[in-house]
């Protein structure tokens, strides 16, 4: 999920200056990683078996010899961009793309979506806007657009907020196991950027010496927001090639960054080969002075999503799919992406 939802106040800068040689971690950009999951855990235990299964992305409701699936989630601070910029047409792709990927991730079909657009105040341009790219996200998802709800609430919101729910649907013997064991092998598929997570961070550390404005300082981007605004890459194409190669378990690389491998089971991660680093995340970790360790906890880092997979059938899903064999699974404990320990 995206870990910087809850930070949608929209400040960009400190009130006094600030120091661009600090090293900016996402606690200090305003979101910890631990508290964040901290409180979602005393919130999971609050409500209980409320009768229904689950995995780690999903929740599984029993409806006979099959599951019927649920994900929600939302596009998060990355909407701050958006109206900075003043383009909300790919937003709607992100909000869709988050919550599809995570059931492909638990190995469900995405069917239908039904997206919730919170606002202090109605605009048609916007709106429109957003509903063009919940469009193009579900034509990409392959689901249906099944509604929706907007609601205007001046007190509460500032600006806007856009989540929503996926379902799917899956036969129970095609739900991934969720749990990769010692001697696997891990494929990797290249992200399309930042995507969904970690904008808080991405934000402050572009705006130290940038506006979103400004001329990208590397290609394939006009502006510094343009970058930052990327959509999010959906990966439901995959999900019939990993069941024919028998996927164990697969990782949605978002809030956390690499140690969502976690995951797929208590055991060692070792990534030797992900895909090439992004200049993006190059262009935040510079202007943020962020470290390896805390970029890789908290961005993809070129590498949105990734299947535990039987080595002898590695390869062939990869060539397949154009994605890359990344690493292994090992005993032990933590993730090691080329040696750096997260």
């Amino acid at each position: 999920m995206p870990d910087d939802a809850a930070r949608g106040d929209g400040a960009d800068a400190d009130d006094g200056p600030e120091d661009t040689d600090k090293e900016l971690t996402y606690a200090d950009a305003g979101v910890d990683i631990d508290a964040s999951e901290a409180a979602t855990a005393a919130l999971v235990s609050a409500v209980g078996d409320a009768g229904a299964e689950g995995s780690d992305y999903a929740g599984l409701l029993d409806i006979g010899d099959r599951y019927l699936a649920l994900a929600t989630d939302g596009v998060g601070t990355k909407l701050i961009v958006a109206e900075a910029l003043e383009d909300y047409s790919t937003v709607g792709i992100d909000c869709i793309a988050m919550n599809a990927n995570d059931l492909v991730a638990a190995g469900v079909d995405p069917v239908a979506f039904v997206d919730y657009l919170a606002v202090d105040e109605p605009d048609e341009t916007f709106s429109e806007q957003v509903g063009a790219g919940l469009r193009e996200g579900a034509e990409r998802a392959g689901v249906a657009l099944v509604g929706g709800e907007t609601a205007v609430m001046p007190e509460v919101i500032k600006g806007l907020d856009l989540a929503g729910t996926c379902a799917g649907l899956v036969a129970k013997d095609a739900v991934f196991d969720g749990h990769a064991e010692p001697g696997d092998a891990l494929v990797g598929w290249a992200s399309s950027g930042i995507h969904s997570n970690g904008l808080t961070l991405a934000r402050e550390a572009a705006t130290r010496e940038h506006e979103y404005t400004d001329p990208c300082p590397f290609d394939g981007y006009e502006t510094v927001g343009e970058a930052l605004l990327e959509p999010t890459r959906i990966y439901a194409d995959l999900l019939g090639p990993m069941r024919e190669h028998g996927v164990r378990g697969a990782a949605h690389v978002t809030g956390g960054g690499w140690t969502n491998l976690d995951r797929l089971g208590e055991n060692r991660y070792e990534v030797t080969d992900p895909w090439p680093v992004q200049p993006v995340f190059e262009f935040v970790q510079e202007q943020g002075n962020v470290t390896d360790e805390e970029m890789h906890r908290t961005f993809n880092m070129g590498t949105g999503f990734v299947a535990a997979v039987d080595p002898d059938r590695a390869e062939s899903l990869a060539s397949g799919t154009d994605g890359t064999v990344i690493g292994t699974v090992a005993e032990g404990e933590g993730v090691a992406i080329r040696g750096l320990e997260l």
